[in-house]
């Protein structure tokens, strides 16, 4: 089949490789002038680096496996540990914290992908999209994988059904040597200001973000202009290594979180949906690039029935989403130290196979 897919982020790269290994011919038009690499780094859970597996995409130079999740009070407490290795020796698949543009980079490697093609109009019933360079292309299928503004998914469903959460995220990386570094550790420390998350991400880098309430006008939006002077007045006696990283602050990147309803039918015809197009979730679950990799491994093996695709796929990805909006790990939770860390190491590796329909189909 000839499948067309609108958007070169993680999902339209990972289903264009997928397709390809099954003998199908993709074609990737992505409106960026290059290689989307925006947004830090991304955390893959064992489903994830599974589908990576068999997509012939090696991570082994890459990143950072990952084998705690701690959850701190602002004093440095250690309220929570979860085992991350429960989880990989039951799945036989590691958690892997890795680059954003590394994770696209070997996506990209081998796909035919068109830059600086913007969808302009779709016509969902006829597979087709005209481009900004007044090109018309066409295939069997068409697949919107072009994120959260997705002029497929606007052609589908018309207005955009996502809202505004009331937290937003300020991240980057440093690479000044911190304790956590060169650990496989991810530490989560939440209190009344927000929530700060440090995960180490592989060649002298630490992913750090800071988590707080704000909405368009407020301060710490999109537009403050003592954002960093904010951030560290508001973190600035949370325990190391958060001083140190606030003293390091210069640019920060800003990313305001959504809430999007799951439908159950996400396409129409031959055209249908995959990745933040059909899912806009917040990232405090970190499921987004996950939830995108697990689009790509089900549509490449069910490209001939795209509603059986989004049927099992809807069922599986409305459970992080859920979750995820309700924005549970940046509230102040107390009571996470009174929680023990083997059996919740367990439950943790349980509820990674529910948001996995790799894990729920693998023997």
């Amino acid at each position: 089949m000839r499948v067309i897919i609108i958007g070169a982020g993680v999902a339209g790269l990972a289903l264009a490789r997928g397709l390809l290994n099954a003998g199908h011919e993709a074609e990737v038009y992505e409106e960026a002038p290059e290689p989307r690499t925006a947004g830090g780094s991304v955390t893959l859970w064992p489903g994830s680096t599974a589908i990576l597996e068999q997509l012939k995409v090696d991570c082994s130079g890459v990143g950072r496996r990952l084998e705690t999740l701690e959850s701190w009070a602002t004093d440095g407490r250690r309220l929570l540990t979860l085992d991350l290795t429960v989880a990989e020796r039951r799945y036989g698949h590691p958690v892997v914290h890795v680059a954003r543009n590394e994770l696209v980079e070997l996506l990209a490697d081998g796909v035919p992908v068109t830059y600086g093609a913007r969808a302009e109009h779709v016509t969902p019933e006829r597979a087709e999209a005209r481009l900004s360079d007044g090109r018309t292309v066409r295939g069997d299928v068409l697949v919107g994988a072009d994120g959260r503004r997705s002029v497929v998914r606007a052609a589908l469903w018309g207005e955009d059904s996502a809202t505004l959460s009331p937290f937003v995220t300020w991240q980057g990386f440093t690479t000044m040597p911190t304790a956590l570094t060169g650990q496989r550790r991810a530490v989560m420390i939440a209190g009344g200001a927000g929530l700060c998350g440090l995960i180490p991400a592989g060649r002298g880098r630490l992913l750090w973000w800071f988590d707080v309430r704000s909405a368009p006008g407020k301060p710490f939006w999109a537009d403050d202009p003592d954002i960093v002077e904010r951030l560290r007045e508001r973190f600035r006696d949370w325990a190391e290594p958060v001083p140190v990283i606030l003293a390091t602050l210069t640019d920060v990147d800003f990313f305001p979180h959504h809430r999007q309803p799951i439908r159950d039918v996400w396409g129409r015809g031959p055209t249908t949906l995959a990745g933040d197009s059909a899912h806009t979730m917040p990232p405090t679950m970190a499921q987004g690039a996950n939830q995108a990799l697990e689009d790509a491994w089900s549509l490449s093996g069910s490209i001939g029935d795209l509603r059986a695709y989004e049927k099992a796929r809807s069922k599986v990805v409305r459970r992080p989403a859920r979750l995820a909006g309700t924005e549970l790990t940046d509230m102040q939770r107390p009571f996470a130290g009174l929680l023990p860390d083997g059996p919740m190491s367990k439950v943790y590796a349980r509820l990674l196979r529910r948001y996995s329909n790799y894990l729920l189909t693998a023997p």
